[in-house]
């Protein structure tokens, strides 16, 4: 135990504050007397001499107790009687001696928590943390304590303004034009994701065209890559399924191929770009000029990456990422062809199973599409056959409305 003239320090030799010192090393201390010039040596011991407060508690225990880390060691402390601790700085200046910095200790305690008496006061700690950076810090510590204040005091000027801003705004335009205006951003959000809509269309299909999903060039870039869809045989069928090399939107609409060429050879070609829209929708970040493998046309793999990536970079270079916003519209995109495949009404239960989304989300996509959503039951043997979703394109559209946001549950750390 030693002593000071304002506190008291006790080190351990023993427990769990003993210094993680190597226990195969040796101490000793050399006492050389100057008279004689002979040095005598002796054991020694090291401890970690800490500030004794009232409780019997160090002051790290206790600070380290409340779970607040502080770290008085990143200053340079002069003098032998200089406590290591969270000070209020002064300078004294003497007659023709160089300037002395004295440190004065100074705690401030708050309650965190009902029976918590040890808890530092966290602004307090910062305020004189502060003061002992421009009193002992480096220069580097001094010039970012001046670029936080500078700052601070940007933001509360920033904050000032645009909260009159705000006001003048309100006062101005009212809360309920604000709150239509609001809705009205959330539909144009949503409709960028969206194919392009024909509102004002006679019959149903021309509401999402055709032309918009698949261009003339592009659907006549699929006829190579479909014609073994259309020549396929049941065997061949049999062994697609168990091996599920095609999801099974498309594994379920090759059992009912129409018999007339024409017909089929616009439904396989379909089909087979549905078949690579929920693949490529799998994907992640793009690292391959061709992610679709050779088969797949270069038109339709330009169209893939133009128009269901967004370009990110990583690593330093620019990488095509399949974001959750670009997975929105190439699920758009999936239901929209799938409607045009069945007449205008669709399984979306299916298709959520294929591209593995939550039904929440597919759902939200297909309202978007102002699609009218009900239940049905699906084909016997797909997962959960007697409760699916089935979303019918019709006309009279319905209103568009904005989705309402889910409550998010708060994670437990």
């Amino acid at each position: 135990v030693s002593e000071t003239e304002r506190l008291c320090y006790v080190g351990h030799n023993f427990g769990s504050e003993v210094m993680r010192c190597n226990s195969l090393c040796r101490y000793f201390v050399g006492v050389l007397d100057k008279n004689s010039g002979q040095m005598e040596v002796y054991n020694a011991e090291i401890f970690n001499m800490q500030p004794l407060l009232s409780g019997g508690r160090c002051w790290e225990s206790q600070l380290l107790g409340c779970c607040i880390l502080l770290i008085p060691a990143l200053f340079p402390w002069h003098g032998t009687r200089t406590v290591p601790s969270l000070v209020h700085a002064e300078r004294d200046s003497g007659r023709g001696e160089r300037s002395k910095s004295r440190v004065d200790v100074k705690w401030g305690w708050v309650l965190c928590s009902p029976g918590c008496a040890g808890c530092f006061n966290v602004r307090f700690c910062l305020v004189q943390m502060d003061l002992c950076i421009e009193a002992f810090g480096t220069s580097k510590q001094k010039r970012a304590l001046s670029s936080r204040r500078m700052n601070a005091v940007g933001n509360d000027i920033v904050n000032t303004a645009v909260t009159k801003a705000a006001a003048n705004v309100i006062d101005t335009k009212g809360v309920t034009a604000l709150m239509q205006d609001m809705a009205q951003d959330d539909v144009q959000n949503i409709s960028a994701f969206l194919p392009p809509c024909h509102e004002d269309a006679d019959r149903p299909e021309h509401v999402y065209k055709f032309e918009d999903i698949l261009s003339p060039a592009e659907y006549e870039a699929l006829r190579v890559p479909a014609a073994a869809l259309a020549n396929i045989t049941a065997e061949e069928m049999a062994k697609k399924a168990e091996e599920r090399s095609h999801c099974s939107f498309v594994l379920e609409e090759l059992k009912f191929l129409p018999t007339d060429e024409r017909r089929r050879d616009h439904k396989t070609r379909c089909l087979w770009f549905l078949d690579t829209l929920i693949k490529f929708s799998h994907m992640k970040v793009i690292k391959k000029k061709h992610p679709m493998g050779p088969e797949c046309p270069q038109i339709i793999s330009r169209k893939l990456m133009k128009s269901f990536t967004s370009l990110t970079y990583n690593d330093g270079s620019i990488q095509n990422l399949i974001s959750a916003s670009m997975k929105a519209k190439i699920t758009a995109y999936v239901i929209a062809l799938a409607l045009h495949i069945n007449n205008f009404q669709t399984d979306l239960t299916v298709l959520q199973n294929d591209m593995k989304l939550p039904e929440s989300r597919i759902l939200d996509i297909a309202k978007a599409l102002r699609l009218r959503v009900s239940k049905a039951k699906g084909v016997p043997g797909l997962e959960n056959d007697q409760n699916h979703k089935l979303g019918t394109l019709s006309l009279p559209l319905p209103v568009q409305k904005a989705p309402e946001g889910q409550r998010k549950r708060k994670k437990m750390n």
